[in-house]
């Protein structure tokens, strides 16, 4: 393992960091709500390939709660598909690419402010949607723009919903009650993650290019597109920064790795942004203030991994990346290489490999004390003790889970009575 890092955190530091996530991470109507006891937090847990969420604990043992159907529309979707030969000509080349032989059904979801309802985006269908929790029945349904949805982001507040329209080059802001769109502005080539920052302030979208061809070699790396991230005013949807990270990453003497962004981890005071690129068993820091990659953390490799970068799924190595609320440890999904890891910040020494199969996503337990783990592999969500790094439990849930965030539902709530 190699480390080069700069920064950290004071004690002072940290206490401010921790309250300033507090303050970005409260929904005042949900708190209202939670306050009279009506609201329970909980985990949602988006499985692509069957179109379903599972819905869990918030807590480490990740205790099943019920099941969403996301897509209870499913035969009139196909049936317009299938009836417009360009919509069947993406709809199908989604399924052979980047869904490797399945459909993709559920990519992301957050809950109403009012705990009532699940906002999801669903890839193959180009869509987002709100799920009545109630009933099982849709409220709303926006297209976005081109033919695939992808990763989303809640406001602070949230009351707006940021969708990533993958073959659109665009991101939709939505209202995250009435889906209807707020502003929305472009890209890079296949926006993917986007966080809102800075207590809501801006908006960032991480876009990665054509993970989905098999030019994979590096001498390849043109063809993959302008890679680069956006930031815009949260409100005006104005663009304030574009940042490449070629020249970046050439300044700081890593001109080998991609410039091709996926998760990232923000420290809870913003001023570090965490990154995976592709093709990389690892993750870097970035300093927002001064433009400035300031560290690399190079994490171990799976001998049983084929250094074949064409076998990888979708250009990852590693994809998923979550810190826990004090800003004192990250977790990271080492996708290609069969493990997750919790990283100590102070040190940038990995923890125990905790072995896992296919790891897509890592997002935190809502009292902040272990990482969450996705195993798109095995149909299973697994939790990992930010102290000590070691394995909790592991919970089966549908096919292929991706997205895991955190949500509300109402006290009592095991599923919709109808679908």
């Amino acid at each position: 393992m190699t480390r080069r890092h700069s920064g950290g955190t004071s004690g002072f530091g940290r206490i401010v960091a921790c309250l300033a996530v507090l303050a970005a991470t409260a929904l005042p109507a949900t708190g209202a709500a939670n306050a009279a006891g009506t609201l329970r937090e909980v985990l949602f847990v988006g499985n692509n390939w069957d179109g379903t969420a599972d819905v869990v604990a918030s807590t480490s043992d990740l205790t099943k709660i019920g099941r969403v159907n996301i897509t209870p529309d499913k035969d009139e979707r196909l049936r317009e598909i299938y009836l417009d030969p360009v919509k069947l000509a993406y709809f199908l080349g989604i399924r052979q690419t980047v869904g490797e032989g399945h459909d993709q059904f559920v990519d992301d979801m957050y809950t109403t402010p009012d705990g009532t309802s699940v906002v999801a985006s669903r890839p193959s269908f180009a869509d987002v949607v709100s799920i009545d929790l109630t009933t099982g029945k849709i409220n709303w349904r926006f297209p976005v723009a081109g033919y695939r949805a992808d990763h989303m982001a809640v406001s602070p507040d949230g009351r707006r919903v940021a969708v990533s329209a993958s073959t659109a080059n665009t991101v939709h802001v939505l209202d995250i009650e009435t889906g209807r769109q707020l502003g929305s502005f472009k890209t890079g080539d296949k926006p993917h993650e986007n966080v809102f920052t800075n207590d809501g302030k801006y908006l960032w979208d991480m876009s990665i290019g054509n993970v989905e061809t098999a030019l994979d070699d590096p001498s390849l790396d043109w063809t993959k597109g302008d890679r680069h991230i956006t930031i815009v005013d949260a409100n005006t949807y104005q663009q304030v920064k574009v940042i490449d990270m070629r020249s970046r990453l050439d300044a700081f003497g890593r001109s080998d790795l991609s410039n091709s962004v996926p998760p990232v981890a923000f420290s809870p005071d913003w001023s570090t942004m965490y990154f995976q690129v592709s093709f990389f068993n690892g993750f870097l820091a970035y300093d927002v203030a001064s433009d400035k990659i300031t560290g690399v953390t190079t994490l171990p490799k799976n001998p049983a991994t084929t250094e074949d970068r064409t076998k990888w799924v979708n250009d990852s190595r590693h994809h998923g990346l979550s810190m826990n609320p004090a800003g004192t440890k990250l977790c990271v999904a080492g996708t290609m290489d069969d493990y997750a890891t919790v990283v100590d910040r102070a040190t940038m020494l990995p923890g125990p490999l905790v072995t896992t199969s296919k790891p897509y996503w890592a997002t935190v337990t809502g009292d902040g004390t272990a990482c969450v783990i996705s195993e798109s592999g095995a149909d299973q969500i697994t939790s990992i003790d930010f102290a000590t790094g070691a394995k909790i439990t592991s919970v089966p849930v549908g096919d292929h889970p991706q997205r895991v965030r955190l949500g509300h539902v109402p006290v009592g709530w095991t599923g919709p009575t109808a679908g």
